[in-house]
């Protein structure tokens, strides 16, 4: 009965049913790389550790990795409760490294490059046309941040 008194008691059941039918739906969707990931990780496997830093739910995020065929390329995959500089400093103890020698690249100033520059590791962002809300950041002021913005994965490997 949780539900129901999630909802107030406003919600019939079959909404509820209708509800987890719908989660159920998008858990059974393909994962849908974006252009050039898999000729980027191509790239760049061999040549460096690569890990994956997410946060989000572990059996989620493990779930999508398999699910993206993807998962061969990575020397480590890391679920993080949240992408915040005290983190990412767990992060580089963890893999026995200096923050220079860490380079995260990932579509959020927010969580994928501010809190690296931070901690004094380098990043580079990738634009997307669409991010979270609570992802929003304003680069005013005058500091000087020093980190590349790229418009397309791809030109990644120019890069390396």
């Amino acid at each position: 009965m949780k539900g129901f008194v999630l909802s107030n008691y406003q919600l019939p059941p079959e909404t509820f049913g209708k509800i987890i039918a719908i989660g159920k739906g998008m858990l059974e969707k393909p994962i849908q790389l974006l252009d050039g990931v898999e000729e980027v990780l191509k790239s760049l496997q061999g040549k460096y550790k690569l890990i994956v830093a997410t946060k989000g739910d572990l059996l989620d995020q493990e779930r999508k990795l398999e699910k993206s065929n993807l998962s061969h390329y990575f020397h480590r995959i890391e679920v993080m409760s949240d992408k915040k500089e005290k983190e990412y400093l767990k992060l580089e103890k963890h893999l026995d490294i200096i923050p220079a020698q860490l380079l995260m690249i990932g579509n959020s100033l927010k969580s994928d490059v501010l809190p690296l520059l931070e901690i004094g590791a380098n990043a580079i962002h990738i634009s997307f046309h669409t991010a979270w809300m609570h992802e929003e950041v304003c680069l005013g002021g005058a500091q000087k941040l020093d980190f590349k913005t790229l418009r397309n994965i791809k030109e990644l490997i120019a890069l390396f």
